[in-house]
């Protein structure tokens, strides 16, 4: 599995011939947005920041899209969402939260998420997260404090903060804040590739991708 991070709350994960873009940005957004082709799109908001899926589509192939809670499986990967809450933008807003298995991982995108209380039915179902995706950069998502508190409850194995590419004049310092609740120094890479068994020796490791 290949990941890498386009800015915002947008992700590119790759395994095989298969690519799944989370959050894609769209053209009305104000963020920049990047194209590539993907099979699944995955979108937990319904803003321009984070549905672009004519970024996300290719040719004359479009992707399966997921837009919101449900269970879904598409080409042997199984996708549930449940539904949350998001102040991004205005208060009161649907978020959805993705629990994805594919090649024996599970990853947890958190997408929009405002608050570190979870709906009762996706904590029945994020007790086995190996990689989670989380916003740390507030205004309107989870802060640094907030989205630290719930990755240590979550216990994954590898935490990846996102959304804090998404603030303009403010990002190094949501992410600076970040870091600093965990108490680590990171380093951004470009590209993350993993494979199951590289999960067992990493416990709550934090992995910061470069936009």
């Amino acid at each position: 599995m290949v990941i890498t991070y386009q800015g915002g709350e947008c992700f590119k994960v790759s395994f095989g011939d298969t690519t799944l873009a989370f959050n894609p940005i769209s053209k009305d957004s104000k963020l920049p947005s990047t194209k590539f082709g993907s099979d699944i799109v995955l979108s937990t908001l319904a803003d321009p920041d984070m549905n672009g899926v004519e970024n996300a589509s290719f040719g004359e192939r479009a992707p399966f899209v997921v837009s919101g809670p449900g269970e879904y499986e598409i080409k042997d990967i199984v996708i549930k969402g449940f539904a949350s809450e998001s102040d991004y933008k205005k208060k009161g807003r649907k978020n959805t939260i993705y629990f994805i298995s594919l090649e024996g991982m599970n990853l947890c995108f958190l997408g929009a998420l405002s608050t570190p209380d979870l709906p009762q039915d996706a904590k029945q179902e994020l007790e086995d997260v190996d990689i989670l995706f989380t916003p740390i950069g507030g205004e309107g998502v989870l802060d640094a404090a907030d989205a630290y508190k719930l990755a240590v409850k979550l216990e994954p194995h590898v935490v990846i903060p996102m959304h804090w590419g998404a603030i303009e004049g403010s990002k190094e310092v949501a992410l600076k804040d970040f870091l600093k609740e965990s108490g680590e120094s990171v380093k951004p890479i470009e590209k993350l590739t993993l494979k199951k068994k590289d999960l067992e020796e990493k416990e709550g490791e934090i992995i910061v991708l470069s936009v």
